[in-house]
């Protein structure tokens, strides 16, 4: 398993996500070709993310063409108030959202799992 943070990227969580859905669990060279060709904005820091999470996998000794992208969460970072004049004189504050995202990768489950005893025995 390896993993991947990256910390105050500045744009909406609510944008970055729409790209994380695509890519949440598929495998890392179809991810790959995904987020290269995608022309949303959060695209590039999406592929820089895989990328050092490949590089981790390969630490680790991890195979990167095995290893699927198991989980990829977006939350809310720090938020920037700004102020923006509107009509006699007021202000209207603007906030500019950051976003944390954290992706883990993970080797595929493979279906012929051999059972524990105490699952034979719970059969019985």
């Amino acid at each position: 398993m390896a993993t991947a943070i990256l910390r105050n990227l500045r744009q909406s969580p609510r944008k970055v996500r729409l790209l994380a859905d695509v890519v949440r669990g598929k495998k890392v060279p179809a991810a790959l070709i995904i987020l290269k060709h995608a022309t949303k904005r959060s695209a590039s820091p999406l592929l820089k993310l895989l990328e050092s999470a490949v590089a981790n996998a390969k630490m680790q000794n991890l195979s990167p063409e095995s290893l699927i992208v198991k989980e990829i969460t977006v939350n809310g970072g720090a938020i920037a108030y700004r102020q923006m004049p509107r009509a006699r004189g007021t202000a209207y504050r603007i906030r500019k959202r950051t976003s944390h995202i954290s992706m883990t990768l993970e080797e595929p489950v493979t279906k012929n799992k051999k059972k524990t005893a105490k699952e034979s025995q719970e059969k019985k």
